[in-house]
């Protein structure tokens, strides 16, 4: 009765993790989209991926179908889509090079410390920073900016400018911050 397998922690399939995987598999979609200045269905499906990851997230919660493959494919689902538009934006010339690389570099860092940190047997528990938080939504907001512009040949370049700026500060802010906590962490007496 209460025993039903498919709204346990240990349950592969549910509808929450149905929902990611099909946010995952439009990560190719979306990227050959834009290498064929198709940006305009590009943003549709961004904003559709976007709108999934809120529902997939709520379901989860209502159905009680939370799960540790859930909790692990969502934000590599998230990841895999910003990360991979902000590269082929900027291979085509919507978002600066060194902006693409910059946003990479920090998610490497942070990955490559946690992987470190678990090699040397050290606990690795992160937690959302504030500022990480507000970094992923500023990452949002200028990938979602930059495919509405670019697909429907609309002009704001001054905000456009400034969220590129912005994306940049609080990509280095948050990389920074969570470098130090991991510096901290593997200093005696920290």
């Amino acid at each position: 009765m209460g025993d039903d397998p498919a709204r346990g922690s240990k349950a592969l399939v549910t509808l929450p993790n149905i929902i990611t995987v099909a946010r995952l598999c439009a990560v190719p979609a979306t990227i050959w989209l834009i290498l064929q200045h198709r940006l305009d269905i590009a943003f549709g499906l961004f904003i559709g991926a976007g709108i999934s990851d809120a529902i997939d997230g709520w379901l989860a919660r209502a159905l009680n179908a939370r799960s540790a493959l859930g909790a692990l494919l969502d934000p590599v689902a998230d990841k895999a889509l910003l990360v991979s538009v902000y590269v082929t934006l900027a291979a085509i010339g919507v978002l600066p090079d060194w902006l693409a690389i910059l946003v990479v570099f920090r998610d490497l860092i942070i990955v490559g410390g946690v992987i470190v940190l678990w090699l040397l047997g050290q606990e690795v528990a992160i937690r959302p920073l504030f500022v990480s938080k507000l970094n992923t939504a500023m990452q949002i907001g200028l990938a979602a900016l930059a495919l509405l512009l670019a697909g429907f040949g609309l002009q704001a370049p001054g905000l456009l400018t400034a969220l590129v700026w912005i994306v940049a500060v609080t990509t280095l802010a948050s990389g920074t911050r969570y470098v130090a906590a991991a510096l901290r962490r593997g200093m005696p007496g920290a």
